[in-house]
């Protein structure tokens, strides 16, 4: 299973400066991000919190569909998809 993974240029800088990774691995949002961490664990700790949970200014997205309705860490990841991780923008 291959899947592509979106990054802004703020959390690309926590994997090199790249911006697409492809990832082996998935089944769900959560089994993903374990794979994303085994290569790339400061990225890691920008999405997930100490206790796993996505962070709650992360949003991320599967096939353009928001996590927080379809399941968060549970949402089905199929081969092919791709996954965006937008972290929250604020001020003004």
């Amino acid at each position: 299973m291959s899947v592509e993974v979106v990054l802004p240029g703020v959390l690309a800088d926590l994997t090199g400066g790249a911006k697409h990774l492809h990832v082996d691995g998935g089944g769900t949002l959560g089994a993903l991000l374990d794979a994303v961490a085994a290569e790339h664990p400061r990225l890691d700790r920008r999405i997930r919190d100490e206790a796993g949970a996505l962070r709650r200014f992360v949003n991320v997205y599967v096939d353009g569909d928001d996590v927080r309705f379809t399941g968060g860490l549970d949402a089905a990841v199929p081969d092919g998809a791709v996954v965006q991780v937008l972290p929250s923008v604020a001020g003004g």
